[in-house]
């Protein structure tokens, strides 16, 4: 079991599959960037041996993120192998675009759930954040998860003040037809669009006011437990549940039990600090299985507490599209 110097039981850990994508989200990277060559990322045997390694530290939850990590080839076969390893929770941050021919393999194959960022419901405004991006594509995307059954569907919305801070009591009235999650997510400073995010900044609590205004009380759901950054609530009456994650405002780490592997073979050990451990290099220089595993859980018992937003000081070693988020 891997554990911190907090006594955090580090279960759960996102890796990412690859830094490119087919977005240009202005809250995530500039849109003129070259990515990492292929071979300076995890190949399929060594991002599959670093995950059975992780499993038999005991993580138990795993995520894969991107960039955009269906355009990682081999994906079906990577979500195969990790699901045999035995975890019991494998899910899928995506922005959605590609997720409508590519739904019902990926279920098969063994993925048990998707996260879709969807930042608004107005084309137009979706064209502006993502740069790149098209709303129809998303939308069709998140239906055929439904129908694929990757599910519970959970719909991460960044607010940006400014570009979306106004669509969100529309997004949160999905959830009056929906059985869906729909999570309104501070804007974190991270690399270069670390000083854009510091001014773009939504606090939750607004979020959360100007919904209320629309809808009335919002309604805590029982049951949580702590861990997921997003705590539950609903509409009065509503199929779906909203949450908010106060990354800068009201950080969680007390119940923060997670780890992320960057598509370059680092073990960031919190997305607000900039600590990283390279895993990749030992590996290619034949490190044993057994060594990989202490490398990891000498690592892991590092993992820091809190940030220093409140300062202005946020990680510039790395942008939000090379973690993973």
């Amino acid at each position: 079991m891997l554990r911190d110097q907090f006594g955090r039981n580090l279960h759960y850990l996102r890796i990412s599959l690859t830094d490119a994508c087919n977005f240009r989200c202005v809250y995530c990277m500039p849109e003129h960037i070259r990515f990492k060559d292929r071979k300076d990322l995890m190949q399929n045997d060594e991002l599959l041996f670093l995950a059975r390694a992780f499993v038999d530290l005991g993580v138990d939850k795993i995520r894969l993120t991107g960039g955009e990590p269906m355009l990682r080839e081999g994906l079906t076969e990577i979500i195969s192998a990790i699901k045999g390893m035995g975890v019991n929770d494998l899910s899928m941050t995506t922005n959605g675009s590609l997720l409508a021919d590519k739904a019902e393999e990926l279920a098969v194959a063994g993925l048990d759930r998707v996260n879709i960022s969807l930042d608004s419901l107005d084309p137009t405004k979706f064209r502006r954040i993502t740069r790149w991006g098209s709303f129809a594509d998303v939308w069709a995307g998140i239906i055929a998860a439904e129908k694929a059954g990757l599910t519970p569907i959970k719909l991460n919305v960044v607010v940006v003040r400014g570009y979306n801070d106004d669509d969100v009591v529309d997004l949160a009235g999905l959830t009056l037809e929906h059985p869906w999650d729909i999570r309104f997510i501070e804007l974190m400073p991270v690399g270069s669009e670390g000083g854009f995010a510091l001014d773009a900044l939504v606090p939750s609590a607004e979020t959360k006011a100007k919904i209320e205004s629309a809808f009335g009380e919002l309604e805590a759901v029982p049951g949580y437990n702590g861990e997921d950054p997003s705590r539950p609530y609903r509409i009065p009456g509503a199929p779906g549940r909203l949450g908010f994650i106060s990354s800068v405002t009201a950080p969680f780490c007390a119940g923060c039990t997670r780890l992320r592997l960057t598509a370059d073979g680092k073990l960031r050990l919190c997305l607000l600090h900039e600590d990283e451990v390279d895993l990749l290099t030992p590996l290619r220089q034949g490190t044993s299985y057994d060594e990989m595993k202490r490398l990891i859980a000498k690592a892991a018992w590092r993992k820091p507490w809190g940030h220093k937003l409140q300062e202005s000081q946020f990680p510039l070693n790395r942008e939000m599209y090379q973690i993973g988020g």
